[in-house]
């Protein structure tokens, strides 16, 4: 179990320092030809790897894989979209009330409620804008809250292509659906700079952090990680990436933002451990 805890951090380490580096190159790109060319190249190496048979497939089968690349493209884009307006920690803070949804979701356990009751606390101390207070802005609060329940969508649409698609290859499609999602954002804000081969490795680089390599250590910790263990890692991840935000960008944190990532922190590691998820592990990481 200390390899596959391990093999976690990594991936969430990585992950997280990825989209600070994608941050980094919004300047050049913009938000939206940096997750055109990580999607793109993302969906080429899952493709290469995992060769999914289209031809076979029933109408059904290949409209829910669509749908699945609609949610997957649409939550990538505005979580970029989100990164480019406020902070990395809070981004992915807000973003995470998605996935503790549906953990909860159909909950009859009063302490259940706890979880939800933390993560509104985290949402209201970090949505201060709204009141007057505090510096965030507004729009880009609700593209990490879209990008959320795109997240939410996600989980609950992957278990199904998992089900009806043989290893990733429903992803690898899905993939490629997202691409051609975020292809004329890409094309508006990139323009020629997605072209420059300087660009196109800093996007290849980008793609194998957040999505190939993540997805790859964690599908290897699953073998022997119970699936509460892993919620539990998991929900690690809003405080990685303040820290990583901090490092990469410089992005520092109000007491109230930190006690928000602590709160959101704890509501995740708490429904992971006590909620019964009627989803597996293995969905609850965006790609």
């Amino acid at each position: 179990m200390r390899r596959a805890v391990l093999l976690l951090l990594a991936a969430g380490t990585i992950i997280q320092f990825g989209a600070a580096f994608a941050i980094s190159l919004f300047d050049r790109l913009g938000p939206g030809g940096m997750v055109f060319l990580r999607l793109a190249f993302a969906a080429v190496a899952l493709l290469v790897i995992f060769r999914p048979a289209i031809s076979s497939r029933s109408p059904r089968d290949l409209r829910v894989v669509g749908l699945f690349g609609l949610v997957l493209g649409a939550m990538n884009w505005s979580f970029y979209e989100a990164l480019d307006r406020i902070p990395l920690g809070t981004t992915v803070t807000l973003e995470f009330v998605g996935p503790l949804g549906v953990a909860v979701w159909g909950s009859r356990r009063p302490r259940d409620l706890v979880w939800v009751a933390l993560a509104a606390a985290a949402v209201i101390l970090l949505a201060e804008p709204f009141s007057g207070g505090g510096d965030l802005d507004p729009v880009g609060v609700g593209l990490a809250f879209v990008a959320g329940g795109c997240w939410a969508a996600y989980i609950l649409l992957s278990a199904r292509v998992g089900r009806d698609w043989p290893a990733a290859s429903g992803l690898a499609i899905a993939m490629a659906v997202a691409a051609l999602v975020a292809l004329p954002a890409g094309v508006a804000q990139g323009g020629g700079a997605l072209l420059e081969p300087e660009l196109l490795a800093a996007g290849l680089l980008v793609a194998f952090a957040c999505s190939v390599i993540p997805y790859s250590l964690e599908m290897e910790a699953l073998r022997t990680l119970p699936e509460g263990v892993f919620g539990v890692m998991m929900s690690l991840e809003p405080a990685i990436a303040a820290f990583a935000g901090f490092l990469v960008l410089g992005q520092g944190l109000r007491p109230a933002d930190a006690v928000a990532i602590g709160l959101v922190v704890v509501a995740s590691a708490g429904a992971a451990a006590t909620v019964r998820s009627r989803q597996p592990a293995a969905v609850l990481a965006p790609p």
